[in-house]
């Protein structure tokens, strides 16, 4: 739920409906004090640093999971959940783990759904270990399709309800322009080459993202990108495409799920957007920084991919594969 809305509001009452349709209890938990300081409050003072923050990983790791199985086993005695997400778990009772480029002994290990297309493994990179046990995906192994032959099959009223593609806070407010309109004063500043010419204005850093082309109200010999948003000068910086891929970045905050931490370098896949391809990188592990030294989530680590990557954006998150497990993820804080 929003923080000041009600932007869940049909889906509690498709949730309650369905409920009804199939017999079984039906309980609301208001979470919305805590959706405005993890998530709402998280996204603004994000966006007015310059970063284009990953709010759907956190709130399932800050609002949904945790605090949904607390309340579960407290006040009902239930100790495992189940969601709707594709994705599957391999728990670690189930016997020997998945071969990755690490040690997996013990661990429960997340892997992607079934249908490749609707696979979400990518926003519960950041789940703990403790969480990732206990929980039960029952549309892992299913295609949407199946899934919506199955509510058909049993009368679902949701079961050819349109899928929504936008994060919950647009959806509530109209678009995501609005939602951030209404939380950070307009703040007019320069968009520049990388050499400093200035070639435009923008409205706000907030209303711009990393490879963005379009709506830039730029006229230039040549196509111009987003390559950096540069909080501390208020400026948007934009360069030709052949000029805004990277091969590296730095990811922090780092939360190792299906193996432990390595020691040394390895192999993995990595998908730097929910949307974007998985590619071959080398994972260099990093000590922590200073200021990570005493943190519960001190992993750092540097990516060197084998192609330049074209749209590594600060705040989004980096996840990394083998195979069909997700091994972990961190949020990227700056590409070289």
């Amino acid at each position: 739920m929003s923080g000041k809305g009600a932007c869940c509001a049909e889906g509690l009452v498709d949730a309650a409906g369905i409920c009804e349709q199939l017999g079984v209890p039906h309980h609301v938990v208001d979470s919305r004090e805590r959706f405005q300081a993890e998530i709402v409050n998280f996204l603004v003072e994000g966006y007015a640093a310059g970063v284009t923050p990953l709010p759907c990983s956190r709130c399932n790791r800050e609002v949904k999971f945790g605090p949904m199985l607390a309340w579960a086993q407290s006040e009902l005695g239930i100790d495992r959940i189940a969601t709707g997400h594709y994705a599957r778990v391999r728990h670690a009772e189930a016997g020997d783990a998945l071969p990755v480029p690490g040690d997996a002994q013990g661990r429960h290990q997340l892997l992607r759904g079934l249908d490749s297309h609707k696979d979400q493994s990518y926003f519960l990179y950041d789940l703990p270990q403790e969480i990732l046990g206990r929980l039960v995906f029952p549309l892992g192994e299913l295609t949407k399709a199946d899934t919506r032959a199955e509510a058909s099959r049993l009368g679902l009223r949701t079961a050819e309800k349109p899928e929504s593609q936008d994060l919950c806070l647009a959806d509530h407010h109209g678009s995501m322009k609005a939602f951030l309109d209404a939380y950070l004063p307009p703040r007019p500043g320069q968009i520049v080459l990388n050499d400093g010419t200035v070639v435009g204005e923008h409205d706000g850093l907030e209303h711009f993202t990393i490879g963005q082309r379009k709506g830039l109200g730029v006229a230039w010999s040549e196509p111009l990108h987003v390559v950096r948003l540069d909080g501390a000068m208020n400026r948007v910086v934009v360069a030709p495409r052949a000029e805004a891929a990277r091969q590296q970045c730095l990811v922090g905050q780092v939360n190792w799920l299906s193996m432990a931490a390595p020691t040394d370098p390895i192999e993995v896949k990595v998908q730097v957007r929910y949307r974007s391809e998985p590619e071959p990188a080398r994972l260099v592990p990093l000590p922590p920084s200073p200021a990570d030294q005493d943190n519960s989530r001190p992993h750092r680590c540097r990516l060197e991919f084998a192609e330049p990557q074209f749209s590594i954006t600060p705040g989004q998150a980096a996840v990394f594969y083998a195979g069909e497990v997700l091994l972990g993820g961190g949020l990227i804080s700056a590409s070289m």
